[in-house]
């Protein structure tokens, strides 16, 4: 009497490898109908084909064998569909670094046709409206946005009096935390909540433009830290960004414009 499908057959049907068919029975996510007893064959059904192009495209997403199964065995869907999603979000963040990791090797590896545009310049003191926290690494943009979007409601349009910035502590780059300064140069800083005045000393920077998204920003980084070696002397101090064009002012990210500050020592002014 026929048993079923055999494993063969299933495979061809389901577009599955009968290696990856025993690894699912192995794993407890797809096991066959029946199993001979004397021959030790696998046998399925048509109605296990669905579920197992169901595990298949969970697989292609590099979903781990044992959520597979998490998902399988839960009979809600809502929490089957939260625990996909959660993972889509991973796959997402990975996604993101991994193609501002090839961003940066492009630039890298692509040899530039212009020298960087440097000019040494002479930021006055300045008091403006700003929060500061001590902050890792890998919640730094999280940190920033929440910060910004703060003196954003603060301070309205009207009452600001030039682009924001943001001071960066070396330790932020070198030890994954440090401290974070952003600020927003407005008529009248006043404290507020995590909002405090803060004065910031005049200061000699070499400046450069990075254009564009952030993703290969650490590239301008390199390249102007390699500038201000060979032809300045630095001082300890935190990086300075000014934020001439954002994402608050553009949705295109190729139009933002970003001024990066690196502190120096200048023998004079002129």
């Amino acid at each position: 009497m026929r048993q079923g499908l055999t494993i063969g057959q299933f495979a061809t049907l389901t577009h599955l490898s009968v290696r990856t068919l025993r690894r699912y029975h192995e794993a407890g996510l797809l096991e066959p109908a029946t199993v001979d007893a004397a021959t030790g064959y696998r046998y399925y059904t048509a109605e296990q084909i669905p579920p197992a192009q169901v595990i298949h495209q969970l697989r292609q997403l590099d979903l781990p064998l044992a959520e597979v199964k998490s998902i399988l065995a839960t009979d809600d869907p809502q929490s089957r569909a939260d625990l996909i999603t959660a993972h889509l979000r991973r796959l997402e963040d990975a996604l993101d670094r991994t193609q501002a990791a090839v961003l940066s090797l492009r630039q890298l590896l692509s040899p530039h046709t212009t020298d960087l545009q440097v000019e040494l310049r002479t930021v006055p003191a300045r008091t403006v409206a700003a929060i500061t926290g001590q902050v890792a690494l890998d919640q730094a943009i999280t940190w920033y946005g929440d910060a910004m979007r703060e003196l954003d409601k603060a301070y309205p349009p009207p009452e600001r009096t030039g682009p924001p910035g943001g001071h960066y502590d070396n330790e932020l780059f070198t030890e994954g935390t440090g401290q974070m300064s952003v600020f927003r140069p407005v008529r009248q800083p006043h404290p507020s909540g995590r909002i405090e005045v803060l004065d910031l000393p005049s200061v000699d920077l070499a400046v450069t433009v990075h254009t564009g998204p952030h993703d290969d920003i650490d590239v301008t980084y390199g390249r102007l830290g390699a500038w201000v070696v060979e032809h300045a002397l630095t001082i300890v101090g935190p990086i300075h960004e000014t934020y001439l064009t954002g994402p608050r002012d553009t949705h295109s990210p190729t139009r933002w414009r970003t001024e990066i500050g690196w502190p120096i020592f200048r023998v004079t002014t002129g």
